[in-house]
């Protein structure tokens, strides 16, 4: 059975309004870091962010094969 209401697949290269490619972490800038030896740096923060990200990117590039690269 068919849903004649529902939306069509967007067209190949095109991506949904309601699902926008995930944005990358801003990088720390260099006077963020405190060079004391915090037990979690922004400099971890960040890597594990940026690990985020790229997991997050992965899926949607899986979601949207025919897209163009963010």
């Amino acid at each position: 059975m068919t849903d004649e209401h529902a939306p069509p697949p967007p067209a190949s290269g095109l991506v949904p309004a309601d699902d926008p490619p995930p944005v990358p972490p801003e990088k720390p800038l260099p006077g963020e870091c405190c060079e004391s030896g915090c037990p979690i740096c922004v400099y971890d923060l960040y890597a594990e962010a940026l690990d985020e990200y790229r997991r997050a990117l992965d899926a949607w590039k899986r979601r949207h094969p025919g897209a163009p690269p963010p």
